[in-house]
């Protein structure tokens, strides 16, 4: 009998997730597979719906768009901050994370772009918005 994926199976997998242009972001290729229980967030949903019907034995390879995965990109998420509203111990450098709590308490990270004496440029977009994904998976068991 061959197994099928379905959308609450638990498997197990070695994936890959990727730009269109090579750049590699997680990898299990060459190490331990991953096991993942579907429909549980442990995947995103765009992930697991390449991965739904594949049978065992069985490899997928999908280019998902940044509107099928983390979305375009938003200028609005790009924020120049004061310098003076950030902690005093904070340590800063281009391309480092920046957390910042919003007046309701939440907690919202991002990516310093730009830097100088009074400002600097953060920006609170996914890493990977407005991006092109490589998803590559190649199933090992469905349990």
């Amino acid at each position: 009998m061959t197994e099928y994926v379905q959308s609450d199976s638990l498997i197990t997998l070695n994936y890959r997730v990727a730009s269109t242009d090579g750049e590699e972001w997680v990898s299990t290729f060459g190490f331990s597979p991953a096991v993942l229980q579907l429909g549980c967030g442990e995947l995103a949903p765009p992930f697991e719906a390449c991965l739904i019907g594949q049978t065992v034995g069985a490899r997928c390879d999908a280019v998902l768009t940044p509107e099928a995965t983390f979305g375009p990109r938003q200028a609005e998420l790009v924020r120049r901050v004061s310098r003076a509203s950030l902690p005093a111990n904070a340590e800063m450098e281009i391309n480092a994370r920046a957390e910042l709590t919003s007046p309701g308490g939440q907690t919202l990270s991002g990516i310093i772009r730009e830097m100088n004496n009074e400002t600097v440029l953060i920006d609170f977009n996914h890493p990977l918005a407005g991006k092109s994904i490589r998803f590559e998976a190649e199933i090992i068991g469905v349990l």
